[in-house]
């Protein structure tokens, strides 16, 4: 059994992000709240309300297939995102 090379990793976390529809924005929003930063802080920082990026987040857990914030989180962390 040998290590995958760079370019199959590579290829394998785009079609991830292709297959769950994330763009830059739900990336940055997993980023922000890996880094302890909370939702209200997080809507403050993009112009939009909590409430909103708790709705988009639930759009992301929805997406890629989990059912909490962390586990979205963590995803994103296995997969070198953020």
């Amino acid at each position: 059994m040998g290590f995958p090379d760079l370019v199959s990793r590579g290829d394998s976390i785009a079609a991830d992000l292709e297959r769950a529809g994330l763009t830059d924005d739900d990336i940055l929003l997993l980023a922000e709240l890996a880094k302890g930063v909370t939702a209200d802080r997080v809507g403050r920082s993009l112009d939009v309300s909590g409430r909103t990026v708790r709705r988009r987040l639930r759009h992301i857990c929805d997406r890629i297939g989990v059912a909490t914030a962390i586990e979205a989180v963590a995803w994103a962390a296995r997969r070198r995102l953020i």
